[in-house]
Order: C-alpha cells, then sequence, then structure tokens
C-alpha cells in the first residue's frame, strides 16, 4: 500500500550539460587552472623579455593587463553579468597580448590593443569560450593596421646605448645579411625583437610544460613546427644556404605563436586529426609570409587566418563513430 502523499518521481535519465567551449572529459581542468598553467608557462619570456629590455617590459605588462581587466570588469557591468576575472583570462590576454608589442610601444597604443582584444576578442561574441579569433592577435592586428609607425620595424631600434639590444634591427628585418644575429643569441634571447620573442629556450621550455599538463594539444606547435621546417628546408636546397632552418624556428614569433598563442583551444579546432591540420596550416602560412610578402614576421596573420577556417576544419575531421557510420534510411 503506498502512500498517496507521495509525489511520482520522473524517470531517471541522462543529464546533458549545455557549455561553451573548450570541452574537456578531466572535471579538474578548470578555466582556472589552465589559466594558470599557461602564466606559469609564459614565466620564463617574461623573465628572458626583463634580462633584455628591462623597466619597458614592466609598462607593457601593467597597460596590456590593466587595460584588459578594467574592459572586462566594465563590459560585464554593462551586461549585468559577473564579473569573469577570476578565472584568469582577462590576464592571460593581457600578458600575451604585451609579449607580442615592441618594448617601445606607446602607453595609448597598448591601451588600445588590450581594449580592443577583450571586446572585438571576446566580449562582442559572448565571452570566454565562444569567441572565434585569439583576443591578443586581434587587438594586435588593430594597432598593427591603425598606428604604423608605432609597430613597424623602427620601433624596434633605439640609438640610446643603455640597453645594447636595442641598437640592433630585429633579425627577421634583417634575414640574409650579415646583421643576422648567431643561433646562440637567438637561442638564448641575447636579440631585439617582440617582448616575448627573443628566447628560443625560454618558448620551448614553457611550451613543453604546457603540452605535458595537456593545457595546450601538443598536435598544434608539432604541426606549425613541421610545415615551417619543411618549407625551410626545401628553400635552403634550392638557394644553397644551410642552418637556414634554425633561424627560421629561432628567430622571431614563431615558437611563441606555436605554444602559447595558436593552441589557444577556444579558438582551435577540436579533435587531435584537426589540431594537427590547424598548426600545419599555420605554419605554412608564417613561411609563405616570409618569403612572399612585405612583412617579415607572419604569425599574427597566419593564427587569425586559421582561426576563420576552425569550423570548416572541424567539420571535415569528424571522427567515425564506434561500429562505424550511422545508416541513413533511405525514404
Amino acid at each position: 500500500m503506498t502512500d498517496k502523499t507521495d509525489k511520482p518521481t520522473a524517470p531517471a535519465g541522462p543529464v546533458t550539460h549545455v557549455a561553451p567551449s573548450p570541452h574537456v572529459g578531466d572535471r579538474s581542468m578548470t578555466t582556472r587552472r589552465m589559466m594558470t598553467d599557461v602564466l606559469i608557462a609564459l614565466a620564463l619570456p617574461t623573465i628572458a623579455a626583463a634580462i633584455v629590455f628591462r623597466q619597458h617590459l614592466l609598462w607593457q605588462l601593467l597597460g596590456c593587463v590593466g587595460a584588459a581587466a578594467v574592459t572586462e570588469a566594465l563590459f560585464a557591468a554593462a551586461r549585468r553579468k559577473p564579473w569573469s576575472i577570476t578565472d584568469g583570462s582577462a590576464v592571460v590576454t593581457g600578458v600575451i597580448l604585451a609579449l607580442s608589442l615592441p618594448w617601445s610601444c606607446p602607453w595609448y597604443v597598448t591601451g588600445i590593443a588590450a581594449v580592443v582584444a577583450v571586446v572585438l576578442g571576446k566580449m562582442i561574441f559572448g565571452g570566454l569560450g565562444q569567441n572565434i579569433f585569439n583576443p591578443a592577435m586581434v587587438g594586435r592586428a588593430f594597432v598593427m593596421i591603425g598606428f604604423v609607425g608605432a609597430m613597424g620595424a623602427k620601433a624596434y631600434v633605439t640609438s640610446d646605448p643603455a640597453i645594447d639590444v636595442l641598437t640592433q634591427a630585429t633579425p627577421m628585418t634583417v634575414w640574409g645579411s650579415e646583421e643576422f644575429p648567431r643561433l646562440g643569441a637567438l637561442f638564448w634571447g641575447n636579440t631585439n625583437g617582440s617582448l616575448g620573442e627573443t628566447s628560443a629556450i625560454a618558448c620551448l621550455i614553457g611550451g613543453l610544460f604546457l603540452c605535458i599538463r595537456r593545457t595546450a594539444a601538443w598536435q598544434i606547435p608539432a604541426g606549425v613546427l613541421l610545415s615551417a621546417s619543411v618549407i625551410a628546408s626545401v628553400v635552403d636546397l634550392s638557394s644553397g644556404e644551410t642552418m637556414d632552418v634554425l633561424k627560421h624556428l629561432f628567430g622571431g614569433a614563431l615558437l611563441f605563436g606555436a605554444f602559447f598563442i595558436a593552441t589557444d583551444p577556444v579558438t582551435s579546432p577540436l579533435t587531435p586529426k584537426g589540431k594537427f591540420i590547424f598548426g600545419l596550416g599555420i605554419g605554412s602560412l608564417v613561411m609563405l609570409l616570409r618569403l612572399l610578402s612585405n612583412y617579415p614576421e607572419g604569425v599574427m596573420f597566419a593564427v587569425l587566418l586559421m582561426n576563420g577556417l576552425v569550423p570548416l576544419i572541424n567539420r571535415w575531421t569528424i571522427p567515425t563513430p564506434v561500429g562505424g557510420p550511422v545508416p541513413v534510411r533511405k525514404t
């Protein structure tokens, strides 16, 4: 005999959680933990930049991180949504953006880049997990087009001998000339360039840390470095030059972009095969831009172009279900 006061219980069924990407199976892989891992990995390139650029690094970091955090707070307040600064995404965007800028970037250009990165790169799409393009690269592309004088090759060089490295041109600007730095200088970081790209060893160690922690998918940097190495080798064989492969890998922002920018889980493909194709595309575009365009560096444009192809790559690389494709019923 049952109690009439008892309410009937709903049958048990599957519970579906709907959330924006990145989608991960490990519950411990929270957004905050992933952003913390990225900040830890960025510590080495930041330290290398501090050794080379000294106080210039501090001003860029303060400007980018501060402007990104304030912009995200204001935008969240305007939309009457909780402030998401605690997840660390705004800080990571600010740090990556700062490390991709010239040391001499004026404060107003730095601020505009950070505001554009948060608003146009992330918030306008609905917030973290819904953006199509890498936010830091959106901000950098905006100021590179809008403030050519502050972002061009001359912005990296000064006649002030207080910091000897800054009297030299960036490696990719003097490609093929006698002024190109030695491989040792590129490896350890005693060269000019954007703040975070000068030390190859710092980028490698930080990037390997992200891959070991599975915060970054190893397929993406593997694809970037493989395609860039193959194209550089072909150019080597056709021109008779030697060691150009290592110069391409260690010089410029290739390593920094491969490990810290291209591996953004929101703007990269979902499947392992898609991630590798994504990396191959970025590495190929970087080399084509370096070799055939007027830009000495092509990482930013390559990442943004491949971000736009991510939906197509996801469609191309849909995995086959266990047991084979689902049969289509004919009507």
